[in-house]
């Protein structure tokens, strides 16, 4: 197959987007590959289509490798499902709610595991049909906040999502782990460098979770990493550690006079005490509830994880303060209030018997030597701090490095969470109805694309693994003579070798063709210039960057490496 460039509707553009802020956005907008329709939705223009579809075909063809069958659902769907789930309201602002002309309520689906459930009630008819791996590539929405980033933060995405259902425990353990490999192949193929760590269930519930974190700067995920013997979590459920017991329980608490240190920071140089050994106390509502949450003075609360364990929760304003006299703002401690006015939960470090200098509850006044279980109880321990760089890694105790990612993929052990909602029971071995267990496994499509751009590029342009790429090479005359003759005679053989050829046919000079083959990023690029009526050209890797004079007859060869199979 010969495309044209003239013919190819490419659309590149020398100057970077103002609104495009990571390289995948700027590079694929430049290119041509896709173009903004709204804040958050994007078209994809033939050559991005291409690219999308190249992954499409990876994505399916390592499900189909594991005996995973293809199905499609709406888009759109009835709210009963997952009101009976409770992700009717559990989603929150992010699931993207539409009422038809009837009154009926119906949402834009975000994922689909109620929908795979019925499916499942209706059609299984006795543990024979088990274990059943069923998955679908479909467009997706969430009404993100603030959509950024192009493909990376979306509204509207297409996703592979896929569901297991196993007769036993045993069963879905296999089911998930031949998905995990099947993901580890695709990523391969796709060309992405991805780290699988522990990860939180969030809104999809479940046992246990992993996601699949493609390292990169410009990522919204943090991860914790190991490099002694390879833990890796999302900092979302990487545990805090308990401190050893101390040695001697210090006498009861002693309060003190300390005007003007509403801080830590101008506590702890006051007292002239480290920041950790002061107790911090942060007022939040979940719901109707004051929640006071107590952590280390030199750590921060990380309202992803509260959140995670709470549900949301807003931050104590003045009126707040205002309507309830005895939260003394910048001196709250939990000695005297714990379980009367708030609710206290600490982090896992704020254990029975350490000893800490907080609030005395009275304006300037705090207190020193606070034990916890002595003068004040904990509710709940919770893993609610940041996780810092060189914090002791759960498994070995070693120091932990954080990374940025981008989430590409998660896999999920959903256990009997929705087959419970809907019944879903199928006749087991003895006729008795025995519930059968899911899992869930996730790909973003698009957002793949942007990520292998994030992955595979440099200041000049793109430069696409091959089985992504929207062709196999690129062939470029330069000049004007017989270079045009010489090149599509090339790019015919090319084809007839099966690989998939774009031939810029566009009669731009030298510095615009090379440059948007640059951009375009095509693996292999063929320069047929002044040496052409010699029978010499030169190939390119775009990848590595490199240039080959090559004889005619040899090009093939050359871009290769073997004779050429036709996808």
């Amino acid at each position: 197959m010969v495309d044209l460039m003239s013919r190819a509707f490419v659309r590149t553009a020398r100057e970077d987007p103002a609104d495009a802020e990571v390289p995948s956005h700027r590079l694929l907008l430049r290119a041509g590959m896709i173009r903004r329709v709204a804040p958050g939705g994007y078209a994809w223009l033939p050559l991005g289509l291409k690219v999308l579809r190249n992954v499409e075909h990876v994505v399916r063809a390592e499900m189909d490798r594991i005996g995973a069958r293809e199905v499609q659902f709406p888009a759109l769907l009835p709210r009963e499902p997952f009101a009976r789930s409770g992700r009717w309201d559990e989603y929150g602002p992010e699931l993207l709610r539409v009422t038809d002309r009837r009154g009926a309520e119906h949402l834009l689906a975000p994922t689909h595991e109620e929908l795979f459930a019925l499916l499942a009630k209706a059609e299984l008819g006795s543990y024979r049909d088990l274990p059943l791996w069923l998955y679908q590539v479909q467009t997706k929405f969430r009404d993100e906040p603030r959509p950024r980033s192009g493909l990376l933060r979306a509204r509207e995405f297409l996703m592979k999502d896929a569901y297991s259902f196993d007769l036993t425990d045993d069963g879905l353990a296999a089911s998930y782990a031949a998905h995990r490999e099947a993901y580890l192949r695709i990523f391969a193929r796709l060309g992405l460098d991805v780290r699988v760590v522990r990860a939180f269930s969030g809104a999809m519930g479940g046992s246990e979770s992993e996601e699949f974190l493609a390292p990169t700067p410009v990522g919204e995920d943090t991860f914790a990493a190991c490099p002694a013997c390879g833990y890796a979590a999302n900092v979302e459920v990487v545990p805090s550690p308990a401190p050893a017991p101390p040695a001697v329980t210090p006498g009861p608490p002693q309060e003190l006079d300390t005007p003007d240190t509403p801080t830590i920071e101008a506590l702890a140089a006051h007292l002239g005490v480290p920041a950790g050994a002061t107790l911090k106390n942060l007022l939040v509502l979940a719901g109707e509830e004051v929640v006071a949450v107590g952590v280390p003075g030199d750590r921060e609360v990380d309202l992803r994880r509260l959140e995670n364990a709470l549900g949301p929760v807003r931050l104590l304003t003045d009126a707040d303060f205002a309507a309830r006299p005895a939260l003394v703002r910048g001196y709250v401690g939990p000695q005297g209030l714990a379980g009367t006015a708030f609710r206290y939960v600490a982090d896992r470090r704020v254990a029975p018997g350490t000893s800490w200098v907080t609030g005395a509850n009275r304006p300037g006044r705090h207190a020193r030597d606070v034990v916890a279980g002595r003068d004040f109880a904990v509710s709940d321990s919770l893993d609610v701090t940041t996780v810092v760089g060189g914090d002791p890694c759960p498994a070995c105790r070693g120091p932990l490095r954080l990374e940025r990612g981008v989430e590409v993929g998660h896999v999920f052990r959903l256990g009997r969470k929705y087959t419970d909602v809907f019944a879903v029971d199928v006749p087991g071995p003895d006729g008795t109805p025995v519930r059968p267990t899911m899992g869930s496994y996730g790909i973003g499509i698009s957002r793949a694309v942007a990520v292998v751009a994030e992955q595979h590029h440099d200041e000049r342009g793109l430069a696409w693994p091959r089985e992504v790429a929207p062709y196999d090479v690129q062939v470029v005359p330069v000049g004007r003579g017989e270079q045009p003759a010489y090149a599509r005679d090339l790019a015919g053989r090319l084809a007839a070798a099966g690989l998939r050829v774009l031939l810029d046919d566009r009669g731009a000079t030298a510095g615009v063709a090379l440059t948007d083959a640059e951009l375009l990023g095509v693996p292999r690029v063929v320069v047929v210039g002044r040496r052409a009526a010699e029978g010499v050209v030169e190939v390119r890797d775009r990848a590595a960057g490199t240039a080959t004079e090559v004889r005619m007859d040899d090009v093939v060869f050359a871009v290769v490496g073997r004779p050429a199979v036709g996808r």
